[in-house]
């Protein structure tokens, strides 16, 4: 079972996280690091658990359905209700895998997320840039959609510094969805985000974000999950289970 580990946002551990502060911050800068939230033991549990199910891959959209990953999408979930940083009406709809290391030394430009995972196309007005991956359908919904996804980012290595981080640009979600050009103009304020192993990175997708080389041959394993709220009528979450 994913055990949980309380530490204050400075991550000494006092028994409780003092939340006072974090949805403000999460508010206006579209982001919080919380270090230590899992255990160690859980992110060991975690790499056995991706290792089997992905072997040497350098990334999975489908990872919901595995008992390990479904209880630390559940134990983290609970975590961020209780400290402001998520609604009871949110649900876990993906965990992707996003490795790098010795054969994987990808980065990634700047950009916003802005696909879902949907059951089936169903041609409404705003909903738009239909695309089929991994045998499941992702849209680009509209705004109003987007501004109320949660990203979770578990961090299962240590050394994240080394390992390609991922860089945001603090306060870009609160411009909605952004034109090409745009994101580039806004790119150069980047900040990097460095979360210990065990920790997450909450953000929304809207954010900008990008990520570098890594600057050592080292693992860096994160689970991506994404929480959503109800879609509208007619249009339902995709089941991303195995």
């Amino acid at each position: 079972m994913t055990s949980l580990e309380s530490t204050s946002q400075s991550g000494h551990k006092d028994g409780q996280y003092r939340t006072e502060g974090l949805a403000v911050v999460f508010r206006d800068d579209g982001f919080v690091i919380l270090p230590e939230l899992i255990s160690l033991r859980a992110c060991d549990e975690l790499i056995e658990t991706i290792s089997t199910a992905a072997p040497g891959k350098p990334g999975s959209r489908s990872l919901l359905g595995l008992p390990a990953i479904d209880r630390a999408a559940v134990a983290l979930q609970q975590q961020l209700i209780t400290m402001g940083l998520m609604g009871e009406a949110h649900r876990v709809v993906q965990c992707s895998l996003l490795a790098k290391g010795v054969d994987a030394t990808w980065s990634v430009t700047p950009h916003q997320d802005l696909s879902i995972p949907v059951s089936d196309r169903v041609d409404t007005p705003g909903w738009s840039g239909w695309s089929r991956k991994e045998n499941v359908w992702f849209v680009q919904p509209p705004t109003s959609v987007l501004e109320q996804l949660i990203a979770v980012r578990l961090q299962l290595d240590d050394h994240a510094s080394e390992t390609g981080p991922l860089e945001v640009v603090p306060g870009s979600h609160a411009n909605g969805r952004l034109t090409s050009a745009s994101v580039s103009r806004h790119a150069a304020s980047r900040v990097s985000c460095i979360v210990p192993r065990g920790g997450v990175l909450v953000m929304r997708p809207l954010l900008i974000h990008s990520s570098s080389k890594p600057r050592a041959p080292m693992p860096r394993r994160v689970l991506h999950y994404l929480y959503g709220p109800p879609l509208p009528a007619g249009i339902s979450w995709a089941t991303l289970r195995r």
